[in-house]
């Protein structure tokens, strides 16, 4: 078992990091595309805008066709290696899957042909039109994949089928309207346009590096500039208020952000620091082998509030009564009573033992004051009864908390980064300083890791959870062989690679090309 459940989430995350690498670039240039095209049209048709436009576009397809191949193979996963989540969670999870399939990913097709072989077969306000709609269609594909996300981290709208012994939808508006979704949907959609923007910025840097299109490369780092701070800043805010949401509604993830292990009022940020390997929630080894902390500014960020308590590892696994916060082990005896309430319910069922079911039917109604207490201290931490001991509450700290500072981090200098580009742009000093156009070149790599890095701690600090306390990873997978899950994961590892190397060497191809001349 722990060999197919590591191997099936070696494989997915593969997949799924492999098809972020794509997605991200085709969310954001999409946009860039349809305002470099709305500035071709509204300065008269300007055939300098339209050779820059028609540039970009088509690096867009060359990554927009790789992205389609992943994110197909992504989906067939959920079936064929997680199929007791979708059978738990699939009323409510396929969806927005559907939605996302149906409706948006035909949409962005569709126009998609239009923008990309239509220049000279229809009018140019269609044409723009359809850039739009193109744009436009990849953030609806996106969004209904980042409302299932968002279920999964934080469940809402749904209600326990007692009969199928599964969840199922009851409130689409919640999901869709979720608190969580709204800010993961911004900030995700804003980390693509950033990722396209160092991109087009980094690219357009190396034509000036070489002296070539040099006016082509002053207009796309202009646009992409603008794109690039107004994305940098946006996802920095949404960062800020999803990290409220997991302290909120994930304390364990975020303890794993700060590796705190012992909670506090007043809880100091690890600006960084570096961990020491030997410490566990059981021992009382020092967490670092040596920080830098700004005193009490974690309580500020979690809760606004600089005298807030802020749980640890400690307090999760085994309570603090002082605070109020319940222990995984008492969390885990209510999951299992829980479970065999289910359990009595198909006995009874079995054996037409009518009151036992009705009183088991009576605890699982949502719409009584007795079923609303059963939910409240029972059901919402039915997947604890999975797990076997209080500490597999705990995600892997190191992993998390370096993947959070390098995203933090990244971000930052982002913000700075283009907040020097556009000061040298209207200064016309760009050109002047080789340095500059090396770093932004040297920014495309870091702007892909930095969007891996948010995955990384949005993912892997949710764990042992496929959704968050109903079900753990562990109780989600499906009965197959291991050895198939890893064959499976060295071909598409293969696969994927061979993607990324195709992809890369056609866009250089094509960059070296350079814009060209209708």
């Amino acid at each position: 078992m722990f060999e197919l459940i590591e191997w099936s989430r070696a494989q997915f995350a593969l997949t799924a990091m492999y098809h972020w690498i794509f997605v991200s670039l085709t969310l954001g240039l999409g946009f860039i595309c349809a305002i470099m095209e709305t500035i071709y049209l509204l300065r008269g048709k300007d055939p300098k805008w339209k050779r820059a436009t028609k540039f970009w576009m088509k690096l867009f397809a060359i990554n927009f066709a790789v992205g389609v191949a992943t994110g197909i193979i992504l989906e067939f996963q959920f079936g064929t290696n997680w199929s007791n989540y979708s059978y738990f969670v699939g009323d409510i999870f396929g969806a927005p899957l559907a939605i996302e399939g149906i409706f948006a990913f035909f949409m962005e097709s569709t126009f998609f042909a239009v923008m990309y072989f239509g220049w000279d077969r229809v009018s140019a306000r269609f044409h723009l039109t359809a850039t739009w709609l193109t744009a436009f269609g990849t953030v609806l594909s996106a969004i209904w994949i980042l409302i299932a996300n968002a279920w999964m981290q934080h469940p809402v709208g749904m209600e326990f089928n007692l009969e199928m012994a599964r969840s199922e939808m009851v409130d689409f508006f919640a999901l869709v309207f979720s608190e969580v979704a709204i800010v993961k949907f911004w900030h995700s959609i804003m980390s693509g346009a950033l990722t396209a923007a160092v991109f087009v910025t980094g690219i357009s840097a190396w034509f000036l590096l070489k002296r070539r299109s040099v006016d082509f490369a002053h207009k796309s780092i202009r646009v992409a500039s603008l794109v690039g701070l107004v994305a940098s800043v946006v996802v920095a805010y949404t960062g800020d208020q999803s990290g409220v949401q997991v302290a909120t509604h994930q304390p364990v993830k975020f303890a794993a952000f700060e590796a705190i292990y012992e909670g506090r009022e007043g809880a100091d940020l690890t600006v960084f620091g570096f961990l020491n390997s030997e410490k566990s929630v059981d021992n009382d080894e020092e967490v670092f082998n040596g920080e830098w902390k700004i005193n009490s500014l974690l309580s500020l960020l979690a809760f606004h509030d600089m005298g807030s308590f802020v749980p640890g590892f400690k307090d999760l696994v085994y309570g603090n009564e002082e605070y109020g916060v319940m222990g995984a082990d008492e969390k885990m005896e209510r999951g299992r009573f829980a479970i065999e309430q289910v359990r009595r319910y198909n006995e009874a069922v079995k054996s037409g033992d009518l009151e036992t079911k009705e009183e088991i039917i009576r605890l699982f109604d949502s719409s009584t004051e007795e079923g609303r207490a059963f939910h409240n201290d029972y059901f919402k931490y039915f997947g604890y009864g999975y797990l076997s001991s209080p500490d597999e509450i705990i995600p892997p700290i190191g992993l998390v908390f370096y993947s959070f500072r390098i995203m933090v981090a990244l971000g930052v200098y982002f913000i700075f980064m283009f907040i020097g580009v556009l000061f040298l742009q209207r200064k016309n000093m760009l050109e002047k300083y080789k340095i500059v156009q090396y770093i932004l070149i040297l920014s495309i790599p870091l702007v892909y890791i930095s969007s891996q890095a948010g995955w990384i701690v949005s993912e892997v600090g949710r764990q042992p959870w496929a959704v968050q306390d109903l079900l753990p990873v562990s109780a989600s997978l499906s009965s197959i062989n291991s050895a198939n899950v890893a064959t499976t994961f060295f071909i598409f590892a293969i696969l994927f690679t061979l993607l990324l190397i195709a992809e890369i060497r056609i866009m250089l191809k094509q960059i070296k090309i350079g814009p060209q001349e209708d």
